[in-house]
C-alpha cells in the first residue's frame, strides 16, 4: 500500500483550486477522500462550483482513486473515457 499524502495538493492532478473547493464540502486530508464514492463527491462540490461544473473534476477524481488504489500517478485526461460512462445519465 501506497504512503497516503499528508495534503490534498500532494495528491496527483489536485492544485490549490480543486483543494479548496474540496475542503469547502468537508473533504480537507486526503485520507478524507479516500475510499469515498467519487460520483458522489462530484455531486457535493456542485454546491461550491455550480450545477455544471467542469466534468474534469471528476476525472481528476477518477485519477486520484486510481492513485490510491494502484500507487500510480496518471494524468487526469486518461480517466476521460471511464468518466464520461458514468456522467452520461447525468447529460440532459
Amino acid at each position: 500500500m501506497n504512503r497516503v499524502p499528508d495534503k490534498l495538493e500532494d495528491l496527483p492532478n489536485i492544485g490549490r483550486k480543486i483543494a479548496a473547493d474540496l475542503r469547502q464540502i468537508g473533504i480537507h486530508t486526503p485520507r478524507d477522500l479516500r475510499g469515498k464514492d467519487l460520483l458522489q463527491v462530484y455531486r457535493s462540490l456542485e454546491t461550491v462550483m455550480g450545477p455544471r461544473h467542469d466534468p474534469c473534476v471528476y476525472y481528476t477524481l477518477l485519477s486520484v482513486g486510481h492513485y490510491f488504489a494502484e500507487g500510480q500517478s496518471v494524468p487526469w485526461w486518461k480517466f476521460t473515457a471511464e468518466g464520461r460512462k458514468h456522467l452520461q445519465p447525468m447529460i440532459p
